[in-house]
């Protein structure tokens, strides 16, 4: 930690243009059920840094923490701190734009209501996503009603990535993200400080609005209720479909999730594809070539605005050196042949780019970041025979725990590998006894300690949370993970809702059965074939009408019915048993699969 803790300008421009903090900072659902609870944040990270945080990540929280409603420039507002990601309203005309409605509707919807009471009754004349993460469009529900004639408005391919994100690996994902964002801790020195991006997530209603209208090259323009913006694409930046934009009439810049105040991550530990560090650079040199010299203030989906146009071109070059320079040396140490891992270790910063606090890796890491360029452009492999068939986790583990000379004394080993100071390998070796015995209570105890120092010591909010996720699940039951993404169904298209289907095969049961259905949709006039085929389900568009065991007719709102288990108003002509048979061989994910153990 090199940033100078006296150093408060940042929690100056947190606090400024702060208009009214959410009073009391609870949101609640229908059913009375906290979605979110701001005031558990501000209260968990009040006061001096306990023993139990990292010095610089505690002051992060303490900033992600300030909550409220606050005015960046005249016609221009952002709800922050209410949610892990920011909500901000642009005043036009005659109504608001709204920039990334937040993770839930409940959020977004009581973001609104203190935007109202402090501005007055505007409506919706249009919806900005600024890309395909679902904390940057989850709450649209909450802001626009589903039959509403709103414009939606979207970079390229942005349905496509949040369907892929969202509901293909979306129980794989939302049972990492409970690591990730350490949703199952409580709030406060010995638990979850927040994500370094912002407090934790809510746990809402999660919905989804088709884009109406997508930006598809840098310069588009739109001009939305007398509002003048002009967008920059950034695909595959921090996340595969994403967009800048500019307000040239109040010189506002809004840089989504490209240039926070943190290093992000080039690959999330929640998961997600691997991200571009030098198309990102590149993306945010062009930002400046634009827009740089003439903004006078930036904002993001994430944290506080930057004002004034010397300390901008400062923050925003500064993030850009420091993708560039992660991407060239790990390049360059890679093609000394040093691999993943060595080269996290080997690398150094820039003192001047280490001095800002920006450039931490509260969110992102050095480490990781090093590693997912690795990855990139080399894949998992690093070259050593020795790891090409390496053993699976519990395989591997009990030759460990044989080498140690049995789980006692390995247990005794990393009891002294952490009391000497090496909770890395501690860490290591107690994985290995857990995996090799899983019920050994003392194996379990000694690696949740090593779990919790690695934790109290990071700086980097999800490696926090992931450490103490880790030792809590090791010493107490695994709490449900929380996902119901069915609000976004209804924005899928047919061939996504029949992908759906098909991951959930269990391709050995269904090797050797064969079947074919016609899919007719009466209100959209599309028509599909889908086959079942070694154990594959191959689905597509067609116009042809081959024989098939079973022909469907229904609409789509049917179809999201029929996955739901409802199939009374479907109409099926030929072998009925073809579609019962299909859906018997789906097998739902277990959204609490085991992750510190086997």
């Amino acid at each position: 930690m090199t940033g100078d803790l006296s150093d408060r300008r940042d929690f100056d421009d947190a606090h400024r243009g702060l208009i009214a903090r959410l009073e009391p900072g609870v949101i609640t659902g229908a059913d009375g059920a906290v979605v979110f609870d701001a005031d558990v944040y501000t209260a968990g990270t009040a006061g001096d840094c306990p023993d139990t945080a990292n010095p610089s990540l505690w002051r992060q929280s303490q900033l992600t923490a300030i909550q409220g409603l606050f005015e960046v420039v005249p016609g221009l507002y952002q709800l922050r701190g209410i949610e892990l990601s920011n909500m901000t309203v642009v005043e036009g005309d005659t109504g608001v734009i709204i920039i990334d409605p937040a993770v839930s509707a409940e959020v977004a919807s009581a973001g609104m209501a203190l935007y109202r009471e402090h501005r007055g009754e505007r409506e919706v004349r249009a919806v900005i996503y600024t890309h395909s993460h679902v904390d940057h469009f989850g709450g649209v529900l909450g802001v626009v009603g589903p039959d509403e004639d709103v414009p939606i408005i979207a970079p390229e391919g942005f349905l496509e990535h949040a369907v892929s994100e969202n509901v293909y690996a979306g129980v794989a994902m939302m049972r990492r993200t409970i690591y990730h964002t350490g949703a199952n801790l409580s709030v406060g020195a010995t638990g979850m400080l927040g994500a370094g991006l912002g407090s934790g997530t809510s746990k809402g209603t999660i919905g989804l609005l088709a884009p109406t209208d997508s930006i598809t090259r840098t310069g588009e323009e739109r001009t939305i209720d007398g509002v003048r913006i002009v967008f920059q694409l950034t695909p595959g930046t921090e996340a595969p479909s994403e967009l800048n934009f500019y307000f040239p009439d109040s010189k506002a810049l809004c840089t989504a999730e490209n240039a926070t105040h943190t290093l992000h991550n080039l690959l999330t530990l929640r998961g997600a594809e691997v991200r571009d560090a030098r198309g990102w650079s590149r993306y945010l040199a062009e930002l400046i070539e634009m827009f740089g010299h003439e903004a006078e203030v930036v904002f993001a989906s994430h944290h506080w605005p930057t004002w004034g146009n010397e300390q901008i071109l400062a923050f925003l070059t500064c993030q850009r050196d420091l993708y560039c320079y992660l991407h060239d040396q790990t390049l360059r140490m890679l093609n000394a042949g040093l691999v993943g891992s060595e080269i996290a270790e080997a690398i150094e910063m820039p003192p001047a780019l280490d001095a800002q606090w920006s450039t931490h890796g509260y969110y992102g890491s050095v480490s990781h970041n090093v590693k997912a360029i690795y990855q990139r452009y080399m894949g998992w492999y690093d070259g050593n025979p020795a790891h090409l068939w390496q053993h699976p986790p519990v395989e591997l583990a009990t030759r460990y725990v044989d080498l140690a000379g049995g789980i006692d004394a390995a247990i005794a080993k990393v009891r002294g590998y952490a009391d000497a100071g090496d909770l890395r390998f501690a860490a290591e070796l107690g994985s290995h006894c857990v995996f090799a015995e899983p019920d050994n209570v003392e194996a379990r105890a000694a690696l949740a300690a090593v779990f919790t120092a690695l934790g109290y010591g990071a700086e980097n909010g999800t490696w926090r949370n992931n450490y103490l996720t880790g030792a809590q699940e090791l010493v107490a039951p695994t709490v449900p993970t929380e996902w119901s993404p069915g609000g976004m169904a209804a924005a899928l298209t047919i061939t996504q809702l029949f992908d759906s289907i098909a991951i959930t095969i269990v391709g050995p049961r269904a090797w050797d059965i064969a079947l074919s259905i016609r899919w007719r949709f009466t209100d959209t006039d599309e028509s599909y074939r889908m086959e079942l085929s070694h154990g594959a389900l191959i689905h597509f568009p067609t116009t042809k009408e081959d024989p098939a065991d079973l022909v469907v007719t229904l609409t789509k709102p049917q179809l999201l019915a029929l996955l739901a288990g409802d199939t009374d108003e479907v109409e099926l002509d030929g072998d009925a048993s073809a579609l019962q048979t299909l859906l018997s061989l789906t097998q739902r994910p277990d959204p609490t699969f085991p992750i510190v153990t086997p």
